[in-house]
């Protein structure tokens, strides 16, 4: 029965019912040691120097007969009876108090022992936390506590600690995975860079040309770096806790991404309504160049480019949809990974991370990400954000 209750419930039964038999054991042993007391230790009712005087009274009374003398040895026997009824109060009052202390004392021992046996085998889960906890490394996540039993409060903490070592074990095997990612992308430039350079560098008398051509190469390399190093920089910026306050309108930041903007080959089509938003000027900007950019690199030639922005139901919202190539549906989650590339969407340009990018800064701004393979070709990604006045009611 008390399987089902909670760990709260338990834990006051207990209590309650190791305070109720060590009070009734109190009362018990204290009444036995009394009554024991009362049977076998004769208490005198008159104390013996009173009861030798109320005899030599007696017998003066009877030898000399006057009714003086039998009215003083009346008032001699009630002054014994009161005496001893004093003595023996006194004496009972005593033995009680000393029996209730040892009593006391043997029963907060036995309670003591109880109460250790029985919070122990309630408190079991928590030394499986611990021993968790203390299991649990950077190397190891995949240790789980499991518990069984009725869902109390340490039924909810041990869920809530695996739930905490499942995140942290998807955590620490993306990072890795990250890291691995990015150790390869940034490898590459600089075995371009030690191709071109050996190249040149093997041959007896390289020429001009032969150098300006391996500098280009260089240059080229470094650029490629520069802008794969920017990107990460910028995703580790998005894990950290930021202060979005500054008041602004994705219409206006969608302007200032398509500033300077030129596409060959490509139309753009713009419609930009005032969508109010609460966040990153910079990263909103690079949330949208980045969609630009996904759009018009995986674009075909003659293809289109849309961009829109507005604000409905309580959020503001950029909209970009391009023609290209076209995405299974199945594989556009994909594509929001770092370092996710599809086979058809492999280009030297690009490091896989220009989505990655977006659905980190829509998560920093507690947004959302939404996108759609269009039949024809291309995709339909719409990231919607909480609308400023919203925000602030």
């Amino acid at each position: 029965m008390t399987s089902h209750l909670s760990a709260r419930s338990r834990l006051t039964l207990l209590y309650g019912s190791l305070f109720t038999l060590g009070g009734a054991a109190l009362v018990l042993i204290t009444y036995v040691l009394v009554a024991h007391t009362l049977h076998d230790k004769s208490v005198n009712s008159i104390p013996p120097a009173i009861q030798a005087a109320l005899g030599k009274c007696v017998a003066a009374a009877q030898t000399q007969d006057h009714p003086i003398a039998l009215s003083q040895c009346a008032a001699l026997y009630e002054n014994g009876v009161q005496a001893g009824a004093a003595t023996q109060r006194g004496t009972i009052l005593a033995d009680l108090l000393m029996y209730s202390l040892l009593s006391l004392a043997g029963v907060a021992l036995l309670a003591a022992a109880a109460g250790w046996i029985v919070a122990g085998r309630i408190l079991r889960p928590v030394h499986r936390l611990t021993a968790a906890a203390r299991a649990a490394s950077e190397e190891n996540l995949s240790q789980r506590i499991a518990l069984q039993g009725p869902r109390d409060e340490l039924r909810e903490l041990a869920d809530t600690f695996d739930t905490m070592l499942e995140r942290l074990d998807r955590a620490f095997t993306s990072q890795r995975q990250f890291i691995a990612n990015a150790s390869h992308e940034l490898r590459t430039p600089l075995t371009l860079m030690r191709t071109a350079i050996d190249v040149v560098l093997a041959k007896p008398e390289p020429t001009r040309d032969e150098l300006v051509s391996m500098a280009a190469d260089v240059r080229h390399a470094v650029d490629h770096s520069e802008r794969l190093i920017e990107v990460l920089l910028v995703l580790a910026r998005n894990d950290q806790a930021r202060a979005l306050t500054e008041p602004l309108d994705l219409a206006t930041v969608a302007e200032d991404a398509l500033e300077g903007r030129t596409t060959i080959g490509i139309t753009t089509t713009v419609t930009l309504d005032e969508a109010p938003v609460t966040g990153d000027g910079v990263l909103l900007e690079r949330l949208i160049a980045n969609l630009l950019d996904n759009a018009e690199r995986y674009n075909i030639t003659g293809g289109t480019v849309t961009i829109s922005t507005t604000s409905d139901d309580g959020s503001s919202l950029v909209r970009v949809v391009n023609t290209g190539q076209v995405v299974p549906p199945d594989q556009v989650a994909r594509l929001f990974l770092p370092f996710t590339r599809l086979d058809d969407r492999t280009r030297h340009d690009g490091f896989g991370l220009g989505l990655a990018l977006v659905s980190s800064i829509t998560t920093v701004h507690n947004g959302a990400v939404q996108a759609t393979a269009m039949p024809g070709g291309g995709l339909d990604i719409s990231v919607r954000f909480p609308r400023r006045d919203s925000q602030a009611q």
